[in-house]
């Protein structure tokens, strides 16, 4: 296939730094999207000329062209651009598990998303207001507070002038929330968990802050009985029927308008190094995109 946009994400730094090891040599990317340049024998579903987009790899999407296993592409559907496929694949789906799976959200519920500006952040957000939550998400700045006012983010916490724990406990009663959607890791971990009503799931789901390594199941027992679980996405869509079914809810929700994707930062595909950097220093708002 050849790509057209090409998604950024956090995990790419993972990759790169060794965070998350890969075999050598490897390229880097997970997500793209593009046009079909030639299809291999036996291949029936699709054809040259169709437009499709990935978002779970195989690694190598930041590249002009790719051989890239049918099975793993999804069509992208009229009314949705390439530029939106790339850069809502990857992110898109993970809200989507982490909305509708990890934790199913219910009209009444009131969740707690943490990075709430940023790329997943923002997809969830609309989304579970979407599925009639209450949201509440934290941010870094009053710039970032703004973006996730305009995402429709009931209450915007900035935990660099907050107490994010105090401010949860206000808006919910003193009662907590059922969940927590926790992408910065380390750095958020017993802020998460104060702010879970007992028997509540903490969602650890990212290392923005550097991983959770300092995990004492005690806690657990002392805040009530919590919960706590480190999804991927790849394990929730390992089976290609899964695959679709989770791209289909995704560009379903996006046509309807009810999540939209403000794509807010462009880089020629030769200025990634400086895309990591921006992204690193929390410096992105929304989602990103590599121009090949």
């Amino acid at each position: 296939m050849r790509h057209t946009a090409i998604g950024l994400n956090f995990i790419d730094t993972y990759h790169r730094s060794g965070l998350y090891p890969v075999p050598l040599p490897s390229g880097l990317g997970l997500e793209a999207a593009g046009v079909i340049e030639m299809v291999g024998p036996g291949e029936t579903g699709l054809k040259r000329g169709d437009r499709v987009a990935y978002g779970v790899g195989p690694i190598g999407a930041y590249a002009e062209m790719k051989n890239h296993p049918a099975n793993r592409l999804s069509k992208i559907p009229g009314g949705i651009s390439d530029e939106q496929a790339a850069a809502m694949m990857l992110k898109g789906m993970t809200a989507r598990y982490l909305l509708r799976e990890t934790y199913r959200v219910k009209p009444g519920d009131t969740i707690l998303i943490h990075a709430v500006a940023g790329g997943v952040g923002t997809i969830a957000s609309q989304w579970a207001r979407a599925l009639g939550a209450t949201v509440i998400g934290t941010v870094g700045s009053s710039e970032k507070a703004i973006i996730a006012n305009s995402n429709g983010v009931h209450h915007v916490i900035n935990y660099r002038s907050e107490d994010v724990v105090a401010r949860v406990r206000d808006i919910t009663g003193g009662k907590g929330v059922p969940v927590v959607y926790d992408g910065v890791g380390q750095a958020t971990l017993m802020t998460s968990l104060d702010c879970l009503r007992p028997r509540g799931l903490l969602v650890s789901c990212g290392n923005a802050s550097g991983p959770v390594t300092a995990l004492d199941t005690q806690w657990l027992s002392q805040r009530g009985s919590l919960f706590v679980t480190r999804p991927t996405l790849m394990a929730y869509v390992a089976d290609d029927q899964d695959l679709q079914n989770s791209a289909a809810d995704l560009f379903e929700v996006v046509k309807s308008g009810k999540v939209k994707l403000p794509i807010n930062q462009r880089y020629k595909l030769e200025e990634v190094g400086k895309a990591h950097r921006d992204l690193e220093g929390r410096k992105t708002t929304g989602t990103t995109i590599l121009l090949p």
